[in-house]
């Protein structure tokens, strides 16, 4: 194709090239969209803040105009104290894992002005404001501090952190990956005693992972990972007085305490709600902890037959000190609401639809504000619902994916909504879900692709063998001929709960999905059995065999794809990253007959090399299930590898180690099996960094050109 235009004047090449989308233009972030950076209301519900090139701005809701800056200066973060006399500002970071970071933050006093180098002005991890505004807690060397915001004193609360050994107040590896945050410890409300968890990591085996670079001897990572069935931490969870300046152990004993993986302060001054589970993750126990005494009391005991989702909690005490809790106990993820004693109120909302996020309670009005999927489950919507009487109203859009970001008295809230077909749009609108002002919109990055002839996704169903309709969207080429047949290339993630086939915009993977669109090619995604958002039949049916329906539900679809006039049946390939990318092992394998491609990125290919809490959470023990795990290994199907297979990982990752892309390569070659193998040097789960990214999609398009 180059060589054809080469001869041809430079105006034809320009206007070829802006007629197409093109891995350059991805990536020299031409079709990069517009967006509002750390929207928060502010307390008095009439004004919120977002953060600007040149400060943290203040506007009002009313007229939507800026009131000038809260703080002049560049900042990547913010965070108010609870009257916002004081805000906590980043000025410089550096990642450590998916959710944690080492970080230099300053208080400022927006009364007087003062400013306060946090510790110093050292890295610290999880900084908090106490809810009395006058100290922040923080960890530092994995020891939890507090420091005195009037004459910047800081006191030491434990002496025992240690690197790969003793953490205080901070998350291993594994709960930081599962759970879904790095802090583990909360302020009282009365701002007298802090509630932390102690992990001790010293019998958690040891991973590590060689650093090349450009030196002369690799250096090491090593870190604590527990893999499936291994040890992990010991966790104990402590009290810390401040009047006292001591600290006492909480008895766990009587209740489920392998895990600890949340803790909250509730409506009263001296409480605590710590939430623990046993080792399955199948029961929680919500345990209410007396700050004053150490004396621990169970709420209640949130139970599955299966699994229950330790990383998803929605958790809220209201002014009466009752709360709302989040449950898929009737077959969907919806809200109930308890006295302060742990009794069952009634259940907030119902139906075959899911509460997929929280927003918040006005007592006003008695209304919950939630975003669900009440309109088809690729949809979310924003809606109100009276936790008395049950009535509802819809607030936003009632189609693609809405959020809304409400005001401190919620009388206004900021909608941000997308589709398959539109980018991201920002709306400030009022209680009744009217639109005030529409304050960003993509319009401009729309109209680029559209003169780059984007294409529109198509929702339908496709059948499985169980009966099942499972969600799909197909990219049909702009010519579309439905007397032609094409390739197919399938793109899945397939992980319990996850979805891929949504009403919502994908700056990501579907842009360079459409420019494989423009190449001649069909691209389709399916969401089979283990996804989400569409009850708790359909996600745990997987359960103990992970992997097993999730592969037969795309083999299913490839095979009803290729019944299709318009697909070339010996031509559909597949492609995903990590739980993708271990579907994409299992279609080249266990469904060779069907794909003829596929693509492998950073694939689990094992899940005995998995970490522990996300494993055994689907599949317990590898001693309790065995079978489980092996039977669904794409290393025990290498000997069926008739495809040409793509694997990809980068020697770096953390997450899914580099370790199962080596194993099921051995297996592939002692079984005599040819295969590309591509490594990308200290690269981690992402795989990005420097041009990483654009070599990386230019060598999976040359891939499918050549194999496809």
């Amino acid at each position: 194709m180059k060589k054809l235009f080469l001869s041809v004047s430079i105006l034809v090449s320009v206007s070829y090239f802006a007629q197409e989308i093109t891995l350059d233009k991805i990536y020299s972030g031409y079709y990069r969209g517009k967006g509002i950076s750390g929207i928060a209301s502010l307390k008095n519900g009439e004004n919120y803040a977002v953060i600007e090139k040149d400060g943290i701005a203040k506007y009002s809701y009313k007229t939507s105009k800026k009131d000038g800056n809260i703080v002049d200066g560049n900042f990547q973060s913010y965070i108010f104290n609870d009257d916002e006399s004081k805000i906590l500002l980043l000025k410089d970071s550096e990642p450590i894992y998916r959710h944690s970071f080492l970080g230099k933050f300053d208080v400022k006093d927006l009364k007087s002005g003062k400013v306060l180098n946090l510790n110093n002005g050292n890295f610290v991890q999880e900084p908090t404001f106490s809810p009395d505004g006058s100290k922040v807690a923080f960890i530092a060397d994995n020891n939890l501090f507090y420091q005195e915001l009037s004459s910047g004193k800081i006191t030491q609360i434990t002496t025992d952190g240690k690197k790969n050994a003793i953490l205080n107040g901070l998350a291993d590896w594994v709960y930081e990956e599962e759970f879904g945050h790095a802090k583990q410890y909360e302020w009282t409300k009365n701002s007298d005693a802090i509630v932390f968890v102690k992990s001790d990591e010293s019998a958690v085996p040891e991973m590590f992972i060689p650093i090349y670079g450009k030196q002369l001897y690799p250096s090491e990572m090593r870190y604590k990972y527990p893999k499936a069935g291994a040890n992990n931490s010991v966790v104990s969870a402590h009290l810390y007085r401040l009047d006292s300046n001591k600290t006492m152990a909480l008895n766990l004993a009587n209740f489920k305490n392998y895990y600890i993986p949340n803790i909250y302060k509730t409506a009263k001054g001296d409480e605590i709600i710590l939430i623990t589970s046993e080792r399955l993750q199948n029961a929680s126990d919500v345990l209410k902890v007396n700050t004053k005494t150490g004396t621990i009391n169970k709420l209640f005991t949130e139970s599955d037959p299966k699994w229950i989702d330790t990383d998803n909690v929605t958790l809220e005490f209201l002014d009466d000190n009752s709360f709302i809790w989040g449950a898929e106990r009737d077959g969907n993820r919806h809200l109930y609401w308890y006295d302060q004693n742990g009794k069952l109120k009634k259940q907030i909302t119902k139906g075959d639809w899911e509460v997929t996020d929280y927003y918040g309670f006005n007592p006003k009005t008695k209304e919950v504000y939630i975003q669900t999927t009440e309109k088809g489950s690729i949809n979310k919507v924003v809606s109100k619902i009276n936790i008395d009487s049950g009535k509802s109203i819809l607030l936003s859009n009632d189609s693609g994916n809405n959020s809304a970001n409400f005001s401190g008295n919620y009388n206004y809230f900021i909608e941000t909504s997308s589709s398959a077909a539109k980018p991201y749009t920002y709306t400030l609108k009022d209680n009744s879900g009217k639109t005030l002002k529409e304050l960003q919109n993509n319009n401009e990055l729309l109209a680029k692709l559209k003169a780059d002839n984007f294409v529109d996704k198509e929702f339908f169903t496709v059948p499985n063998e169980a009966g099942d309709q499972m969600n799909a969207w197909i990219m049909k080429p702009k010519n579309f001929d439905k007397n032609k047949k094409y390739p197919l290339f399938m793109f899945q993630y397939s992980g319990p709960g996850s979805q891929q086939v949504s009403n919502s915009w994908d700056g990501g993977n579907a842009i360079w999905f459409e420019s494989l669109v423009q190449k001649g090619y069909i691209v389709a995604c399916v969401d089979g059995r283990g996804t989400g958002f569409k009850g708790t039949k359909f996600k745990k049916v997987t359960y103990l065999n992970l992997g097993k329906y999730e592969i037969e539900d795309q083999i299913a679809a490839a095979k009803w794809f290729g019944k299709q006039s318009y697909i070339n049946k010996d031509r559909i390939g597949i492609f995903g990253w990590s739980f993708g990318g271990y579907m994409t092992s299992l279609a080249l394998t266990k469904g060779a007959e069907v794909f003829k491609t596929g693509i492998a990125v950073a694939p689990v290919t094992n899940w005995r090399y998995y970490d522990s809490v996300y494993t055994e959470r689907f599949m317990r023990t590898p001693q309790e299930n065995p079978k489980g795990y092996d039977d669904n290994s794409p290393t025990s199907y290498a000997q069926l590898l008739k495809g040409k297979l793509l694997l990809i990982h980068g020697t770096a990752d953390d997450n899914v180690h580099f370790q199962n892309s080596m194993e099921f390569s051995e297996a592939l070659i002692q079984n005599k099996k040819q295969f590309e193998f591509m490594a990308y040097p200290d690269k981690n789960h992402g795989i990005f960094g420097g041009n990483t990214r654009p070599q990386l999609y230019q060598k999976m398009t040359d891939f499918i050109l050549k194999n496809l």
